[in-house]
């Protein structure tokens, strides 16, 4: 066995109950709600505040640059820690398989709103995909500072990551997770891409719901 098998042996690889409790604990990773945290010690609180979105730009936009690096960060190593867990247990489609988990945690969390998922999603490709993930933080830097809409940049980023995968030649099942998670990013963007058709999406500004 190469190599190569070893690192996409199946998810199941260990038992199915590991299998199963990995991507429970990466849903709950997922869940941490890294925005309340910060926003709430700093008198804030991002869920009732500009967009209500308990995410890194709506830090940023009611609170400042700092802070909205700090859950930023967080947000990331949430999803880079789901998917390295799940890859150490169960291999790399595990791996995919938990990260995707953690992006469902973060934006559909039980007890409260969730958020939009891109900085976890960010986490998990940065772990799994190394050069893809690369390649989508420049495009990203790019769409958004030109545009100063990081939902534009945010949507190519889910979109185009596993198209950028699948033709690299991913598995079938991890191309499969990855479109699953880029379906959790679009579809929290609804508000936003319906502000982009009607040319209503205000730019992002710190301080400036």
């Amino acid at each position: 066995m190469s190599a190569n098998d070893t690192d996409r042996r199946p998810p199941y690889h260990g038992g199915v109950t590991l299998a199963v409790a990995s991507v429970v604990v990466g849903y709950l990773l997922g869940t941490v709600p890294t925005a309340l945290l910060v926003g709430r010690r700093l008198g804030h609180d991002p869920s009732h505040e500009g967009s209500g979105n308990p995410g890194a730009s709506n830090v940023y936009r009611t609170i400042g640059r700092g802070p909205a690096a700090v859950v930023l960060t967080v947000d990331i190593v949430k999803g880079a820690a789901a998917a390295g867990l799940g890859w150490a247990v169960g291999g790399h489609t595990l791996g995919v398989a938990c990260g995707v988990a953690a992006v469902v945690g973060h934006s559909y969390p039980l007890v409260r709103r969730g958020g939009k998922g891109v900085a976890t999603c960010a986490g998990v490709i940065s772990v799994l995909f190394p050069v893809h993930a690369v390649v989508a933080a420049l495009v990203w830097v790019v769409v958004a500072k030109t545009s100063r809409r990081p939902s534009i940049a945010s949507l190519l980023l889910a979109v185009g990551v596993p198209i950028g995968v699948a033709v690299t030649g991913a598995p079938g099942i991890e191309v499969a997770l990855l479109a699953a998670l880029a379906a959790v990013v679009v579809v929290r963007h609804a508000g936003n891409i319906r502000r982009l058709v009607r040319g209503t999406e205000g730019p992002i500004q710190a301080g400036k719901p």
